[in-house]
C-alpha cells in the first residue's frame, strides 16, 4: 500500500472527515469506482438463485483477484445466498475481507450487507413474522426489540448493513409484495418502521429504507409496473413513512425503488434522490440501488442506451452504490468519465458518502479486525430468547376476524375437550408460516436437498403438541386439490367436534408461490381451488354440526364474503414466522387472548375492493355506482375474548390555532372476565378541504393492556401539523376550518367524535413539522 502502515495509524488520529478527504485525493479513478459497487460473491447465474431476468446480468465475469485489485465497496449477502453453516460463513467472510484489504493500496475492507426483513435471511437464523404481521401488532416497542435482536446477530457475524425495513404503503392488495409492507396506512407504517430502524441502528447496523418511492402503487398491482400517481398522493401517502424513519429513526441508507412514477424511474430521478432527499430533507447517508436497478434503466425502462448511460444517469441522480454486483459502475462508467460524459467530481461526491459511512461502521479504523465476533464463540442464530420473542410477536399479530356463537357460546376459544381435525392445503405445511424473505422460502426452496435450518411446526404439528393426536388431511396445495383430497377433508370435518381449516398462501419468488416478489394476483379470490374446497368443507361441517374454524395464513388479505356467515370463527395470520403454529394454537385454545388488528382491509368480494380504507368520498359506496367497495372487515378491526368499553371522551378545547395543539382523552375499560389488550385509535376527518381529502386517516393509536375489570386513561396530543396535507399549490399546508377527531377501535367503528375548529392563517409546513401524535396512558386501577 502506498500510504503504508505508519500513515494509516497517523490518519487514525485525525477526524474521520479528514481521512475521507485524504483518501479521495489519493485514489485513482479505478479505486474510486471500486468503492461504489458491491460484488455478489456466491451469486448463481443459472436462474435458480435469482430472478430470471436478473440472472442475465448476475455478475462480473472477472476472477476474484481482478475484482478486488482496486478495492471493493460491498460484499453482497455472504450468509444469505446459499445454505451455509453460520460458522463457515464467518470464516469465508473473514478470508474475503483479509484478501480485499491485502489486495488494494489502502487496505479498506468491504461493507457487508444482508437482507433482514423477517429476521436475518441466513440459514439457521430465527424466522420472525413478516412486516405485515408487525403492523397487525400495533406494537412498535415489540418491533424495536425484534430489530435489536436481529441487529446483534448481524453485528456478531461481521455484517454492517441491513436491507430493511420496507416503507411502501399498500395501495393495491393484489401486489405480490404486500406481505413485505407494514400496512395500508402511512402513520402505522411510519411509526412501526421507525421502531424497527431504531432497534437495528441501536446495534450499529445501517438500516436501509426501501423502496424510495411509490413502488407499491404499481398499475394493476403488478411488480415493477409503472406508477401513475400524482404528486399529491405521493407526498401525502408514500413519503411520510420515509420522512418519519429518517427524522425519528435515524436511518443511514435509502434504497431507490424499481418503479417509474409518471415516466421517471426512481434510479434516474435527481429531483427525488438529490433535490428532495438530500437538499430539502438534509439526508447525509448513502443511496443504494435496488438489485440491478441501475442496469434496469437500460434493460427495462428504456431511458438509457447502454450500461454506461445508465451509470451516468443513476450517479447523477444520486445513487451512490450499485448493488448487488458490478454491471454499470465498473468499466462502462469508467469509459464515460474518461470520455468526459461525467465529471469526476460527481464520483467524488458519492465516494465521500460511501467512505463516511464506512468510517461510521469502523471500516476505516486501524483496529478493524476481519474476523467476525462470532468466530470466537458458538454461533446460535436461533436462541431460545429469539424463539420466545418470535412466538410473542406471532401471537400478538393474529387477528380474530369473527367469532360467532356455537352451542350458545362463542366458538373460540376452543373447549378443552372434544376431537379436533385440521384440514386444508396448509394443514401440514411449515412453509405456511414463512414469508418470501425468510431464508428457507427465499433461498432454501432452491435447495430441496438441504433441510430447513430451523424448527417450524406446521398447524397440525403444533396442534398435536397442545391437544394430543388430531385428525389431519392435507387438501392438495395452494393452487390445486383433487376431488379425492377434498372428499377426505370433508370426511374428517364431519367426524370431529372442531374442524380447523387452514387456507392461504405459499410464499416464493417470481412464480414460485402465490405471494411474494413477482407473485401478483389477478384478483383477491383465494388462490387456486381453495374457494371451492373451503365451500365444500364448510358445508360438511354444517351438515354434521361440527365447529368450523377458518384460519387464513397469507401474505395478503383475501375476499371472505362467501364464508363469513358459514364459519363459526375466522382467524387471519400474515406469515407469522417459525413460531406461528404454536402461537396460533395459543390463541385458538385461549392460552393467549387475541389482540391483533388488521393493518390492511379484508375485502368482501374478490374484485370489488382493490383499494384501501384511505380513500376519498367518491371512492367509497355511492349512489352513482352499483358496486359496493366497502370491506368485509376494515383497517384496524380485530376481536378479543374479552370486551372493552371506551368512555369519558373529551377534548381540551373546541378550537385551536393552526399552529397549536389539542388533547383528546378517553378511558378504556376491560369489561370482560379475561386480561386482554385493546388498540385505541384516533382518526382525522377533514370534511371540507381545499383539495379532495380522505374520508378518514389514522393519526394516532395506543395498544393498551388491561387486566379484567381494569381501566386506563388514554390521552392523545394532536398538533395542528397533524392535519396537514398537500394543497392546491403542492405545498404541505395546515388550513383553518373544521376537523373531526374520531376515537375508535377500528376505521369502521367510532366511539366518539370531537369537532375542532382551526383558526388563523394558512400555514406552510415542511420536513420539520410535527409528524407524531404523542400518547400518554395512565392506569385508573
Amino acid at each position: 500500500m502506498s500510504t503504508g502502515a505508519a500513515d494509516q495509524h497517523a490518519l487514525a488520529r485525525v477526524p474521520a472527515s479528514d481521512v475521507v478527504e485524504h483518501l479521495i485525493r489519493e485514489m485513482t479513478l479505478e479505486e474510486k469506482l471500486a468503492q461504489l459497487a458491491g460484488v455478489w460473491v456466491n451469486a448463481s447465474t443459472d436462474g435458480d438463485s435469482v430472478a430470471p431476468l436478473q440472472s442475465q446480468m448476475a455478475g462480473d465475469t472477472r476472477v476474484w483477484d481482478d475484482i478486488i485489485a482496486d478495492g471493493l465497496g460491498q460484499i453482497t449477502r455472504m450468509y444469505g445466498t446459499v445454505p451455509l453453516e453460520p460458522a463457515e460463513g464467518a470464516r469465508r467472510l473473514a478470508a474475503a475481507q483479509e484478501q480485499i484489504m491485502a489486495a488494494s493500496r489502502f487496505g479498506i475492507p468491504a461493507q457487508v450487507h444482508e437482507e433482514c426483513l423477517a429476521g436475518l435471511a441466513a440459514w439457521k437464523a430465527t424466522a420472525f413474522p413478516v412486516p405485515l404481521a408487525w403492523g397487525a401488532t400495533f406494537n412498535p416497542a415489540l418491533v424495536h426489540e425484534m430489530a435489536s435482536r436481529i441487529g446483534k446477530s448481524m453485528r456478531s457475524l461481521g455484517v454492517h448493513q441491513g436491507l430493511a425495513p420496507v416503507l411502501d404503503v399498500v395501495r393495491d392488495l393484489r401486489w405480490g409484495r404486500v406481505e413485505e409492507t407494514i400496512g395500508e396506512d402511512p402513520y402505522l407504517v411510519g411509526t412501526v418502521a421507525t421502531a424497527y430502524v431504531q432497534g437495528l441502528e441501536s446495534t450499529g447496523i445501517v438500516s436501509t429504507l426501501k423502496h424510495f418511492v411509490g413502488y407499491s402503487a404499481s398499475q394493476a398491482g403488478r411488480n415493477h409496473a409503472p406508477v401513475s400517481m400524482g404528486p399529491r398522493e405521493l407526498a401525502d401517502v408514500m413519503l411520510p413513512p420515509f420522512e418519519m424513519a429518517l427524522r425519528h429513526g435515524g436511518a443511514r441508507s435509502v434504497m431507490h425503488a424499481y418503479t417509474d412514477v409518471d415516466g421517471v424511474p426512481a434510479a434516474a430521478n435527481r429531483a427525488l434522490l438529490t433535490g428532495l432527499l438530500r437538499e430539502e430533507w438534509g439526508f447525509t447517508g448513502t443511496v443504494v440501488a435496488d438489485y440491478f436497478g441501475v442496469a434496469f434503466l437500460d434493460v427495462t425502462h428504456g431511458v438509457a442506451a447502454d450500461s454506461g448511460d445508465a451509470a451516468v444517469l443513476a450517479l447523477s441522480a444520486g445513487v451512490d452504490v450499485e448493488l448487488p454486483t458490478v454491471n454499470c459502475y465498473g468499466a462502462p462508467l469508467l469509459a464515460r468519465v474518461r470520455e468526459g460524459a461525467l465529471d469526476e467530481s460527481v464520483i467524488d461526491q458519492a465516494l465521500r458518502r460511501v467512505l463516511t459511512q464506512k468510517a461510521q461502521v469502523g471500516l476505516l479504523s486501524p483496529d478493524f479486525s476481519a474476523a467476525p465476533l462470532a468466530l470466537a464463540a458458538d454461533i446460535d442464530l436461533d436462541t431460545a430468547e429469539d424463539r420466545a420473542l418470535a412466538r410473542e410477536m406471532a401471537a400478538q399479530s393474529l387477528v380474530l376476524l369473527s367469532n360467532r356463537s356455537f352451542d350458545g357460546v362463542p366458538a373460540l376459544p376452543l373447549p378443552t375437550t372434544g376431537s379436533v381435525g385440521v384440514v386444508g392445503p396448509l394443514a401440514d405445511d411449515p412453509y405456511a408460516m414463512l414469508g418470501c424473505y425468510s431464508f428457507d422460502a427465499h433461498v432454501g426452496a432452491s435447495h430441496p436437498e438441504v433441510p430447513m435450518g430451523i424448527s417450524v411446526p406446521s398447524v397440525s404439528e403444533a396442534a398435536a403438541g397442545q391437544f394430543g393426536p388430531v385428525l389431519s388431511s392435507v387438501t392438495g396445495n395452494c393452487e390445486s386439490a383433487t376431488e379425492e383430497e377434498i372428499a377426505e377433508a370433508c370426511h374428517i370435518a364431519s367426524s370431529v367436534d372442531t374442524c380447523v381449516i387452514v387456507v392461504g398462501d405459499n410464499a416464493g419468488l417470481f412464480g414460485r408461490g402465490t405471494s411474494g416478489e413477482g407473485n401478483d394476483a389477478a384478483d383477491l379470490r383465494l388462490p387456486g381451488d381453495q374457494h371451492r374446497m373451503l365451500d365444500r368443507i364448510l358445508s360438511a361441517c354444517a351438515e354434521s354440526g361440527s365447529r368450523a374454524v377458518v384460519v387464513v395464513l397469507s401474505g395478503r388479505p383475501y375476499a371472505l364474503g362467501d364464508f363469513v356467515d358459514r364459519a363459526h370463527a375466522i382467524v387471519q395470520g400474515f406469515f407469522p414466522g417459525e413460531a406461528g403454529g404454536d402461537a396460533l394454537w395459543d390463541v385458538l385454545a385461549g392460552v393467549v387472548n387475541p389482540s391483533g388488528k388488521l393493518p390492511v382491509s379484508v375485502p368482501r368480494t374478490s374484485g370489488g375492493q382493490p383499494g384501501t380504507y384511505l380513500h376519498s368520498r367518491l371512492a367509497g359506496l355511492t349512489e352513482v355506482s352499483a358496486l359496493d367497495p366497502s370491506p368485509l372487515f376494515g383497517f384496524g378491526h380485530g376481536l378479543s375474548y374479552t370486551s372493552f368499553e371506551l368512555a369519558g371522551h373529551e377534548s381540551s378545547a373546541p378550537a385551536m390555532s393552526t399552529s397549536d395543539s389539542v388533547t383528546v382523552r378517553c378511558s378504556v375499560t376491560n369489561t370482560g372476565s379475561r386480561d386482554g389488550a385493546e388498540v385505541v385509535q384516533l382518526y382525522l376527518e377533514d370534511p371540507v378541504g381545499e383539495v379532495v381529502r380522505p374520508v378518514r386517516e389514522l393519526i394516532g393509536y395506543s395498544r393498551v393492556e388491561l387486566a379484567a375489570g381494569a381501566s386506563a386513561e388514554v390521552v392523545f396530543t394532536v398538533h395542528a401539523d397533524r392535519t396537514s396535507f398537500t394543497g392546491l399549490d403542492l405545498q404541505r399546508v395546515v388550513t383553518p376550518g373544521l376537523v373531526k377527531l374520531h376515537v375508535s377501535t377500528s376505521s369502521t367503528s367510532d366511539a366518539a367524535t370531537h369537532e375542532v375548529i382551526l383558526h388563523g392563517p394558512r400555514r406552510v409546513v415542511g420536513f420539520d413539522r410535527e409528524m407524531l401524535t404523542p400518547v400518554h396512558v395512565r392506569s385508573l386501577g
